[in-house]
């Protein structure tokens, strides 16, 4: 790696690197202030696709980190982007929040549950069998089957929750169809994400908490990336995946003067 070209531009995760439990991770600020007073390109990414940027900028901003919404990037918005280049002007049965409804008009989607291109499944607390029954027949009817992220679980104050990833697997279970995750570890998110503020790739980092999401989509984006031990993946589990990070530190703090 030592031949890389000089950081110029840096995304990171939200969970896990700079908040953990609605609470900011010792660093994180001195980490966004830094980046913004520096002038760089970057990108705050999460695969929760419940929030649109504007929510979570205010949700951050709370916390006492001030990241502009245009410094956002969400896997609900790296779908819209994937449909829209994909379909434009199309059509989807929804089963998400705001953030990933509002994508979706904003990229002049229709809304329906009738005979829809696609059926887009993201990140809800109030899944329903109604929805689930009903997007199992529209895919059966034709629908294409979309996912915001694969995660299985996420995060909460009383332990984990399911997630769209879950939800996925029943589907595809009750269909025999496989979908198509937008989110990482798909690289196209951090490839969307990069073109979105002129960056590139081989002058770009990626900093994650998860080796088999963050880290794996920066490695398949060819950025260099940075694991920091604040979230899901521990220090003894790195060595068991069959790749590995540019780096690994203890938090984002340790990065705070890479910038």
């Amino acid at each position: 790696m030592s031949d890389r070209k000089p950081i110029e531009s840096w995304l990171t995760d939200m969970d896990g690197v700079l908040i953990h439990e609605g609470v900011p991770i010792p660093g994180a600020d001195a980490f966004v202030k830094k980046l913004r007073e520096s002038g760089r390109p970057f990108l705050v990414l999460t695969n929760n696709s419940i929030y649109t940027p504007r929510d979570l900028h205010a949700r951050l901003r709370r916390m006492g980190l001030e990241v502009p919404i245009e410094n956002i990037w969400t896997s609900a918005l790296a779908t819209a982007k994937f449909l829209d280049d994909q379909r434009p002007g199309g059509s989807a049965y929804v089963i998400g929040e705001a953030g990933l409804t509002t994508a979706l008009h904003d990229i002049g989607y229709i809304l329906t549950d009738h005979d829809p291109d696609y059926v887009v499944l993201g990140e809800t607390r109030t899944y329903s069998f109604e929805a689930m029954t009903k997007a199992v027949r529209l895919i059966n009817a034709g629908a294409r089957f979309i996912c915001t992220n694969p995660d299985e679980t996420g995060p909460s104050t009383e332990g984990p929750l399911p997630a769209t990833g879950a939800v996925a697997a029943l589907i595809t279970k009750a269909t025999g169809k496989q979908p198509y995750f937008a989110g990482k570890p798909n690289p196209l998110m951090m490839r969307t994400g990069l073109n979105t503020i002129g960056a590139h790739s081989e002058s770009s980092a990626m900093i994650g908490d998860r080796m088999d999401t963050d880290v794996l989509a920066g490695i398949e984006a060819g950025m260099k990336t940075y694991l920091v031990l604040t979230g899901l993946t521990r220090p003894e589990q790195v060595e068991s995946f069959p790749y590995r990070p540019s780096e690994v530190v203890d938090s984002i703090a340790d990065i705070v003067d890479l910038v």
